[in-house]
Parts: C-alpha cells; structure tokens; sequence
C-alpha cells in the first residue's frame, strides 16, 4: 500500500524524485510516544499511535545531538548522497535519496520507509538508540558487523553521537569504542551507492564517518517549546472574561493577553479584578 506524508511538500519543488515515488507517512510506522528515554535491555511497544494532522511534520536539522528524538534520517557521506537504511531482514545498507535539492544534504527528507529511525534517549546514559521501522534496533557487533535485528535495547545498540571534526556532521559510536561509517566513493565510482557497505568497524575519524542528521521539525525541543508557550498566548476574549468574571474593556484585553505572553498573566488578572470591584463600589 503506497505511503504518504502527512503535508508533503508540492511536486514543484526543485526536488530529485521519480514520478512515481510514493512519499511516505512515518506517523502509521512508528510509535513516536516514548522518544524520551528508554531503559536498555527492556523490549518497547510497537504500537502506533496517531499523531494529529496540525503537528508539523516538516524536517529539520538538530543544533546539536542533545536535540535527536523521534524520527530521523543519518544522511551519509557517499557521491551522491544515501540515507542509512535497513530492510524488514535487518540487513544494513545506503539507500539512495531522492527527495533532496541539489545534493544538498540539510535539505534531505526520506522518500522510503527504510530510511527512517527513531532516535531514543537511553534512561541513566548519554547515549541514544536507533530503532527502524520493523521495531528492531541499529546494533555493531564487536567484528563491526552492523545490523538491526535486536527488539530490546541492549550495549550494542547504544550509540554515543558526537559532533564531526569537520563541525559540519554528526558521527556515532559504539560500545566498543569504534564508529560508524561507509566505504567512500566519489561521483566516477563506478559502484552504486546502494552497494557500498556500512561498517561499525572504523577506528580513525573521517567523512566516511561523518552524517548529517534530519529529524522531524516537532520532535525538536526548541521548536516544541515556541509552540508550547504560542499556545499558552491564544486565548479569546471570552475566556478572559469568564476569568476576571465580567464584561472587559478593549484596553482590559489588550493588557491581559500581554501579560499571558510576558509570564504575569494571574498577576495583572488579579489586579483587574480588584479594580473592577473598586470600580463597582465607587
């Protein structure tokens, strides 16, 4: 059954994708209701759940990896650019983007299930999980085989996100100390991406191992935090005056719903109160 994303960008958008290519809802693969933490070696539910049309389901990229929850992408550093992905076997490989613009890997969203992973925080560590959409986890084994074929959180599907040397990148690494990465190849590679292999393995730092990371523009702290406090500065003058528990003047309103925005709202609504029955006794 074709996948779509809730809100998908227009098709006259400068993006590379066949005319075919069916975008995807990660919302009906996913369960994004534990992207907080969770505790190692404890197997999570599956279960979906459904996640209002209004959430914005646009991607962005993390300011830093403290930002990582939810669904995300680790866009690699292969010609052109591939996404990690893996299949419903667990089998580890780059997948091909296609919905990016000009190459240009801070503009990459996932046109394919497989490309997709949701980025936990795992209780009592510093370290993240990444699980895909079968529910089984981005695990290196100590040889640096890579895989996804764990359903519970264990050392080996703990990963330690850093900032790239570069400072243009993100890299990950294991417990055993080694990172992960993809055989290099350029643009006159005769090898398609989707060949390359992705190891766990690698002992020096490079652009091998080097990603970049998107994940969905909700899941992103500081973006939940202006829609929590855009919310909490919406309010009608009906409720207003249902608060001060009479009809309010304009400039009564206007006052009010500044001070919802500044953090003095009781403050200010207690003092119109009081005024209102100054006024009434006068």
């Amino acid at each position: 059954m074709p996948l779509t994303f809730k809100g998908d960008k227009p098709k006259n958008k400068k993006r590379k994708r066949h005319d075919d290519a069916a975008p995807l809802d990660v919302s009906n693969k996913f369960d994004t209701s534990s992207t907080i933490a969770e505790s190692p070696a404890v197997k999570p539910s599956h279960k979906a759940i459904d996640i209002p049309a209004e959430e914005d389901d646009s991607w962005t990229s993390p300011d830093n990896p403290s930002d990582l929850a939810g669904p995300t992408i680790l866009v690699l550093s292969t010609a052109p650019h591939a996404a990690l992905a893996t299949d419903a076997a667990g089998s580890i490989f780059p997948s091909r983007l296609e919905n990016i613009i000009d190459d240009n890997p801070s503009t990459a969203e996932p046109h394919d299930v497989r490309q997709v992973w949701i980025a936990n925080r795992v209780a009592g560590t510093d370290t993240l999980s990444f699980k895909g959409h079968h529910g089984k986890y981005l695990s290196c084994s100590r040889e640096g085989s890579v895989s996804a074929l764990k359903e519970a959180v264990g050392p080996e599907e703990q990963w330690t996100v850093g900032v790239a040397e570069s400072g243009e990148g993100y890299t990950a690494k294991n417990v055993h100390g080694t990172y992960l990465g993809v055989e290099e190849n350029d643009e006159n590679d005769g090898r398609a991406v989707e060949r390359l292999k992705v190891r766990g393995d690698f002992e020096e730092l490079g652009r091998r191992c080097e990603a970049r990371l998107r994940m969905q523009a909700r899941f992103k702290p500081r973006i939940k935090v202006q829609k929590e406090e855009k919310a909490r500065e919406k309010i009608s003058r009906r409720q207003l005056e249902e608060a001060v528990g009479r009809t309010l003047e304009d400039e009564e309103v206007r006052i009010l719903k500044k001070a919802r925005k500044q953090g003095d709202y009781h403050e200010v609504l207690l003092d119109i109160k009081v005024k209102g029955k100054s006024d009434k006794f006068a």
